[in-house]
Parts: structure tokens; C-alpha cells; sequence
């Protein structure tokens, strides 16, 4: 054993739970336990911080499933990023792992985390060194400076920690994975303070969109009723195609070898790879966002010229967190809708149109190619779908039980359904962005998506448990 696996095999976690399948009631009840510590973590600020930098970037902070200036300013961010890199390097051939084997497979899950607090510790001195998070001047006297950078650094390393943690609880104690809920709610808390909150801003404008629009209507302000309704309406159809589109299935006819005459069919999800492409590739668009604002204030304060140039080519950026030019910024939606209304079709739609269509190509690309390797590291493959059909005593009718038809059957159906799902997905997710929905557009797609699996987790674990029948039949 190398001195990597003995460190893999001794990091800290959450042990599974001892019985095969929990009850209904037991993964409620940790589910819940996650959720409420999430928004409990999100409420305690970083002791010693001063200016906060980051704070311009709220609807970032939703995709990552993050508070910033709070404990868990790093969110879910670390996790996602071990995870895109170690896809990558298993995909390239780099790091290779043997996933088809149960050693394999916790080898790679055991590299991921530890790639994971690897980039928990990396990102938060990320945010601190590089000015994102600032200790408070009035504490220098008492101690120095690096100090309290080092103490910012310690405290986003634990907030950090404790969400993999926490990620780790939801995905063997409750339902889906922890990822999923943080962004799930951190997306709804964002959608229903949009729309209804009755608030006002800076500028005495109403922080809710349709207390915005009430208002607008009473004063005769077409323009802002209209923004306002043009929101929530992308809401609601983002929403409606999304569930739509998340309940279209190929379903595969199979047989029960061990019961004669009785058929069943095998679902496959039209959007096979569910929201982790979309979750991988706008938390790393939302990374390249923050680490670009981060380039362009140390470039600034250092004033040296090599730094300004590489921050101008990757992003530059308002004083309102909104990318301005470089790389960034063809990698950043813009608000089409709002742009039309308010600064018409020439000088609006137009000017926008090839950075909305280089952002719908990029966003695109990226769901195909994280949806492909997804499923070669995940165990959705055709062999290993092959396989568990057949372990679960399943037989395809006509044909004779080897693993090898099964899987070239199945290969068929799984290769399109990668490809085409990751394509309707990333395309949604860019409509969604582009639309000026009430919050950040791939967010509402993923919590949509996330929500309506969480239902199908939720009524098949009740659905067994409250027909023992139905879970002696499958072998449960």
C-alpha cells in the first residue's frame, strides 16, 4: 500500500449506515437535519472580517450553494472543482482507475475527497490573499495582519470541511446528495425573495418582482411593469420545460426469468446524466468569475504590468461584479430580454447576440463532455447497467441472459441518450441564464431538475416501504 492510500484510507467521514436500505422516516429525518444546518452555517460571519469583495457576486453564490462573508463562503465550490479535475484526469487516461471494481470505485472516491479538502484549503487562501475576504483594520493593533488572514483562512477550511461533511451525510443518510439540496435551496430562498418580497432597495426599488410590477402598473411605468412580468413569466416557462423535459424517459422492456409471463419496463431518463454537467459546468464558469475578479483587484493593487495584462485577457470587471471584457465575460450571460426592452433590437438584441451565442456553445460543450465522463466514472455505462439488470434477476425478451447482448443493446440507447441529454440540457440551462428569470437561470433549471428527482426518490422509498410485497418481489 502507498503512502497516498494510507492517507486516503485513513481520512475522517461519515460512516454508511449498517442496515442495506434505511426507512423513509430515517432519511427525512438526516435530510432535513442537512438542510436546516446549511442556513444555520450560512448565518455565522467570519470572525475578524473587514471588507468583503465577494459580496457583489450574489447570484454566484447561489450556484455554488455558498454565503459569502459567512462560514461557508466557499459553498460547494471545492467539491465540484475536485470533481471536474479528477473526471478529467481519469477521462484523459492521466489517473486511471479501475471503476468497474468495488476497490476501484472507492479508490476514486477517496482521491476525490482528498482532491477536495485539497481545494478547500486552496480556495480559502485563494479568497483571503488574494483581497476577495479582508480582515477588519481595527483588529491589526492587537495582532498582525497575516494573522488574521491565516485566522479567515482556518475558519473558511472548517466551514469548508464541515460541507463535505454534511454532503457526505445527505448521500448515505437521507435522499439524492447534499450538493444538489444546498443549491436547491439556496435557489428557492433566491426566487422567493425576488418575487415577493415587498422590500425596497437602494433606490426605492422593490426588491420583489411582483410587488415591482403592482407598483409600476399604479405609477404608469410601462417599462419597469414590463421588465418586471417579463421575469416572472421566464420563470414559470423555464420551470414548466424543465419538468417537462425532466419526465421524458425511454423505457426498456425486460422480463422477471424467475416469474413467468411478468413484464416490466426499465427507465432511462431522456436527460440520462440528470443536473451534474449543468452543476459542473456553471460552478466552474462561476469559479473562473470570482478567481477573475480576484486577478484583476491583486493586478490592481500590486500595479504590476504582467498581472494586468493576463487579468484584461481573462476578465475584467464593473465596480458591480459584472464582467466587462476578456475571457470572462463571453463565458457570463447577459440579460437578452432586458436588453431588448429597454435598448430596442438594433442597439440591444443585436449588440448582445454573438456573446449570448458564444455563451449557448460554450455552456453546450461543456454538459456534453462532464455527461460523457460522468458516465464512464459513475457506473451508468451500458456494461455496468447491463449488469445490474441482470443481477436484479432481469432478462431482455427475445434474447438469450449474457451480459454482452444486454450491453450492446443498451449501448444503443445509453450513447444518444448521453449526448442528446447533455445537449437539451446545456441548452436549457443557457436559455434559462439568457432570459432574466428571477434568479439565476441555471439555478432554477438545476433546483427544477433536483427537486423532481428528490420526489422520485421520495415516493419510490415510501412506495416500499409501505408495501412490503413490492420490496420482498425485488429483492430489497
Amino acid at each position: 500500500m502507498s503512502f497516498l492510500d494510507f492517507i486516503i484510507n485513513n481520512l475522517p467521514g461519515v460512516a454508511a449506515p449498517l442496515q442495506k436500505k434505511l426507512s423513509f422516516k430515517e432519511k427525512l429525518k438526516w435530510t432535513l437535519i442537512a438542510l436546516v444546518l446549511f442556513f444555520v452555517l450560512g448565518l455565522i460571519p467570519l470572525f475578524g472580517l473587514g471588507q468583503n469583495e465577494l459580496q457583489r457576486f450574489e447570484l454566484l453564490s447561489i450556484i455554488l450553494g455558498a454565503s459569502f462573508g459567512s462560514i461557508i463562503s466557499l459553498g460547494i465550490g471545492p467539491i465540484v472543482t475536485a470533481s471536474i479535475v479528477l473526471q478529467l484526469l481519469n477521462g484523459s487516461g492521466i489517473v486511471k482507475f479501475d471503476l468497474q471494481t468495488p476497490q476501484g470505485k472507492s479508490r476514486f472516491q477517496g482521491f476525490q475527497k482528498l482532491l477536495a479538502i485539497f481545494f478547500i484549503l486552496f480556495e480559502g487562501a485563494i479568497y483571503v490573499f488574494m483581497g476577495g475576504l479582508s480582515p477588519a483594520q481595527e483588529l491589526i493593533g492587537t495582532t498582525t495582519y497575516f494573522q488574521l488572514q491565516l485566522l479567515l483562512v482556518f475558519q473558511l477550511f472548517l466551514g469548508g470541511l464541515l460541507i463535505l461533511f454534511m454532503d457526505e451525510i445527505v448521500t448515505k443518510w437521507g435522499f439524492g446528495s447534499g450538493i444538489s439540496l444546498f443549491i436547491a435551496a439556496g435557489v428557492s430562498q433566491s426566487v422567493f425573495i425576488r418575487a415577493l418580497s415587498p422590500l425596497k432597495a437602494e433606490g426605492q426599488a422593490y426588491i420583489g418582482a411582483i410587488p415591482s410590477m403592482v407598483n409600476a402598473l399604479i405609477n404608469q411605468l410601462p417599462t419597469e411593469a414590463v421588465l418586471s412580468a417579463s421575469s416572472v413569466i421566464a420563470t414559470i416557462v423555464i420551470f414548466a420545460v424543465a419538468v417537462y423535459v425532466q419526465a421524458m424517459k425511454v423505457e426498456i422492456p425486460l422480463s422477471l426469468g424467475r416469474v413467468a409471463g411478468h413484464g416490466v419496463r426499465w427507465p432511462l431518463h431522456f436527460v440520462y446524466t440528470s443536473n451534474i454537467p449543468v452543476i459542473l459546468v456553471s460552478a466552474l464558469f462561476a469559479n473562473f468569475q470570482l478567481w477573475g475578479s480576484l486577478l484583476q483587484r491583486w493586478a490592481q493593487s500590486s500595479g504590476s504590468a504582467i498581472f494586468i495584462k493576463l487579468s484584461s485577457l481573462f476578465g475584467t470587471f464593473s465596480a458591480q461584479g459584472v464582467p466587462t471584457g476578456g475571457l470572462i465575460a463571453w463565458l457570463s450571460p447577459v440579460n437578452v430580454i432586458e436588453v431588448t426592452i429597454t435598448q430596442g433590437f438594433f442597439d440591444g438584441f443585436l449588440r448582445v447576440l454573438p456573446q449570448a451565442l458564444v455563451y449557448v456553445i460554450f455552456m453546450i460543450v461543456g454538459c456534453v463532455i462532464f455527461s460523457w465522463f460522468w458516465v464512464q466514472t459513475s457506473s451508468m455505462d451500458a456494461k455496468s447497467q447491463a449488469q445490474q439488470i441482470l443481477n436484479a434477476g432481469f432478462i431482455m425478451p427475445g434474447f438469450r441472459r449474457d451480459t454482452r447482448i444486454l450491453e450492446h443493446l443498451l449501448a444503443r440507447k445509453i450513447g444518444p441518450l448521453t449526448i442528446l441529454g447533455a445537449i437539451t440540457v446545456g441548452l436549457l440551462a443557457a436559455i434559462a441564464d439568457l432570459s432574466g428569470a428571477l434568479t439565476n437561470g441555471t439555478g432554477l433549471l438545476l433546483t427544477v431538475m433536483i427537486i423532481y428527482r428528490l420526489y422520485e426518490d421520495i415516493a419510490k422509498q415510501h412506495m416500499m416501504d409501505m408495501n412490503p410485497m413490492i420490496k420482498k418481489f425485488m429483492g430489497k
